[in-house]
């Protein structure tokens, strides 16, 4: 049977994609955020999975106003890089697995999950960037990719409860799918940051760390704060971390084993935070 052998959780930053593309890596300021990297890289080298489902946010790209799906499945085939304002990034055609993905939905759906299915959409930065991040540059990406777009953009937003709900539910799904599958579950975006009002620049580091403490045992905890307690200390886009809830519930392993762990601030104007967590 299919299984979940690791969660990988990380920031999404733009900027670090555009870093990459136009070989500034060793360059100041990006250099210390991208040797936080070099262990997921070769680490990643040894655990390339069959599959991965990467949960992400659309940037307004794949999703507008005129259609707000709170959860949205991919289960395509294949997905094209987006054109976010100044020509898609030069990596890799995403390549889906619709088999595995039809199961997600089927049993998810039939669990009271009302997923969005879409069966053709171009993938933004959120999920190109920790592509990037830990697989490098590549002509192909190792394995294919089910894309899963959280809507944390238009209010309102699914609760910390509601996602890891949905990421358990994604658990017992893989776990179900009959054939012998090596799956990895991302959790991308975040952490602490706000990109405009009042408080734009804000990052709480103290949050951060108090986040992914209680990510790796005690995710419980996490769900137990509201959208205003999570937007008040981690800034209004920090909402993105609802998503590795999604990918920490479909590990169904109460320690998972911390390979790596980092954070840096600030990249652009974000707290970079990164994990990757084996299941026993």
């Amino acid at each position: 049977m299919a299984r979940v052998s690791a969660g990988v959780y990380t920031s999404h930053v733009p900027a670090l994609g555009a870093a990459m593309d136009h070989g500034k890596t060793a360059e100041p300021p990006w250099a210390p955020i991208f040797a936080g990297y070099e262990f997921s890289r070769r680490w990643m080298a040894g655990h390339v999975p069959d599959v991965i489902l990467l949960v992400y946010n659309d940037h307004a790209n794949a999703f507008g106003l005129d259609l707000v799906p709170t959860f949205a499945l991919g289960t395509a085939a294949r997905y094209e890089p987006a054109d976010e304002g100044w020509g898609a990034r030069a990596v890799p055609s995403v390549m889906g697995h619709p088999e595995l993905a039809a199961h997600i939905a089927q049993h998810c759906i039939l669990e009271d999950f009302d997923l969005t299915l879409v069966n053709r959409m171009d993938v933004d930065h959120g999920l190109t960037v920790p592509l990037s991040l830990l697989f490098g540059a590549q002509l192909a990406w190792p394995c294919p990719v089910i894309p899963l777009a959280v809507n944390v953009i238009q209010y309102p937003v699914p609760s910390g409860r509601r996602c890891l709900a949905l990421g358990r539910a994604i658990g017992r799904a893989i776990g179900s799918f009959g054939p012998d599958l090596n799956v990895q579950v991302w959790g991308t975006g975040g952490m602490s940051h706000q990109l405009s009002g009042q408080r734009a620049g804000l990052i709480n580091a103290a949050f951060d760390h108090d986040f992914m403490d209680r990510l790796i045992d005690r995710p419980e905890e996490l769900v137990q704060m509201s959208h205003v307690e999570l937007v008040r200390e981690a800034g209004s886009e920090g909402i993105e971390l609802v998503m590795w809830l999604i990918a920490r519930g479909a590990m169904d392993c109460a320690l998972p084993t911390v390979a790596h762990r980092f954070y840096h601030v600030p990249a652009s104007n974000t707290a970079v935070g990164h994990l990757i967590l084996e299941a026993d």
